[in-house]
C-alpha cells in the first residue's frame, strides 16, 4: 500500500510531534493539541480536517506531496 501523501509542512509537523516522544500518535486530539504548542498549525489543521488518511497514514506511513 502507498503511503499517504500530505503537504510537506504537514509531514514536518507529523515528524516533530512523532519524534517528541510526548503522545501515542493514535490519540488524535493529543496530537493536535501538541502540533498547534510547536508552531506546526498547518499539520493540526490538516490531522482535525483528514481524520480517515491520518489513520491510514498512522499504519501506512506519510509522505510528502510532489511539487507542481
Amino acid at each position: 500500500m502507498a503511503k499517504v501523501k500530505v503537504p510537506n509542512e504537514v509531514l514536518k509537523g507529523l515528524m516533530v510531534v512523532r519524534e517528541s516522544g510526548l503522545t501515542n500518535m493514535f490519540d488524535r486530539p493529543v496530537v493536535i493539541k501538541i502540533a498547534e504548542e510547536m508552531g506546526f498549525e498547518e499539520a493540526a489543521d490538516w490531522v482535525m480536517a483528514h481524520r480517515k488518511e491520518y489513520a491510514e497514514g498512522i499504519f501506512r506511513g506519510f509522505e510528502a506531496e510532489e511539487d507542481e
